[in-house]
């Protein structure tokens, strides 16, 4: 007979494979294809297909129901962060149920969500629902959202197409209905090293890369500043930030850096054009690398983008939205700083809203955690859509 896992043992097991975004994630897909097959579920992998990556990737998306449009996707990722470094009390790949919550890499962001998920579907199957229930499993979310757009166009040539998308991003089991839209550059300040001494004959990359992180730091102050618009002003901060959270470069104290290289980021409210943001950063960029090339004609700046994701603009009377409301009971207004895959799945046609369990401030933390309260919550959730569905 085949073995019917719980949702805290699904969660146990999903948390067990370390799927750091850096490493593959395959060993999970194949063991969720294994389980769903077991249960009689078929199910279709999207395998990453970016050129010169050296760590295979999958996402893995999966149907039960009539063969109909219309139905209801629960959307989760299968990567985490990285626990490096991070003073950690138990074993991060280990569920430990200790004062009222589950501790481990991901029971929060968002591997309790994906187990709710996959019970969710089995138990479908099993009920034989009359609407259809989709799970959809991408990877590379943590690194801008990156796994679920070529997922999202395989799913609608291969499944029929559901009409509303559940992203279970950890948020109380409340519905948030809009998120900042995201865009990143790498930026790589290509310099010329001479003795310190000599620095006018020099380009110093870190030091002109300062200028590019100065302007970001002069764009936040200036958008602090304004007076929000009735969009923006939903937001938690009301404006579009710009940041920098890594930068890397130079050779030695008494050297004129040749590189620098760091990560700029920015989270734009709806109603703002993220591809504005970018020409704006291009502008400043192109200024810097005159200087620049004033001095040392051969020095230059790259920039390769490294993620856009779209932001969740709310809907008018929202399926989804509605959906989770009439579920959970909650009205109020929820709008989130940061981004998710609900806006990819909207940008293609899907009513888009996140609910799930966990708040989003135990994400990426050491000890991260969800109370067993939230958990057992998102799975009182997954039976009432059970209802609803069948």
């Amino acid at each position: 007979m085949t073995q019917t896992l719980s949702p805290l043992e699904l969660m146990t097991k999903l948390i067990s494979f370390p799927t750091v975004s850096r490493d593959s994630n395959l060993p999970l897909i194949d063991w969720v294809e294994e389980y769903l097959n077991s249960h009689g579920i078929t199910c279709h992998r999207y395998y990453d297909d970016t050129e010169g990556r050296s760590v295979e990737k999958a996402a893995l998306f999966a149907h039960v129901g009539p063969e109909v449009e219309g139905g209801v996707v629960l959307s989760g990722h299968t990567d985490v962060v990285p626990v490096d470094g991070q003073p950690w009390d138990t074993d991060p790949w280990t569920v430990t149920e200790k004062d009222g919550k589950y501790y481990g890499r991901g029971t929060c962001d968002m591997k309790g969500f994906d187990a709710l998920a996959v019970w969710a579907l089995v138990e479908a199957h099993k009920r034989g629902v009359k609407r259809p229930l989709q799970i959809a499993l991408s990877f590379d979310e943590e690194i801008g959202c990156l796994g679920a757009p070529p997922m999202i166009d395989r799913m609608v040539e291969v499944l029929p197409k559901a009409s509303a998308v559940i992203v279970g991003e950890p948020s109380m089991m409340q519905a948030v209905t809009g998120h900042k839209g995201g865009r990143g550059w790498l930026t790589h300040v290509e310099g010329f090293e001479v003795h310190s001494s000599l620095l006018h004959t020099g380009v110093n990359a870190i030091m002109f890369g300062a200028k590019l992180i100065e302007w970001a730091n002069q764009m936040n102050a200036e958008n602090m500043g304004k007076a929000p618009d009735d969009i923006a002003a939903l937001f938690d901060p009301p404006f579009t930030t710009v940041h920098v959270g890594m930068i890397e470069g130079g050779t030695a104290h008494n050297i004129t850096a040749k590189d620098c290289r760091f990560g700029l980021d920015f989270r734009v409210v709806p109603g703002e054009d993220p591809t504005e943001w970018g020409k704006r950063y291009f502008e400043k960029v192109r200024e810097v690398e005159a200087e620049m090339q004033a001095i040392v004609p051969q020095t230059r700046i790259h920039l390769e983008q490294r993620f856009n994701v779209p932001p969740l603009v709310p809907e008018e009377e929202g399926e989804a939205e509605t959906m989770v409301r009439q579920i959970t009971g909650d009205n109020a207004s929820h709008k989130v700083s940061y981004g998710t895959e609900a806006g990819q799945f909207q940008e293609r046609g899907y009513s888009a809203v996140i609910c799930g369990p966990g708040d989003i401030a135990q994400a990426h933390q050491p000890n991260e955690f969800c109370t067993v309260a939230q958990f057992n919550a998102g799975h009182d959730f997954m039976l009432h859509l059970l209802d609803r569905l069948g």
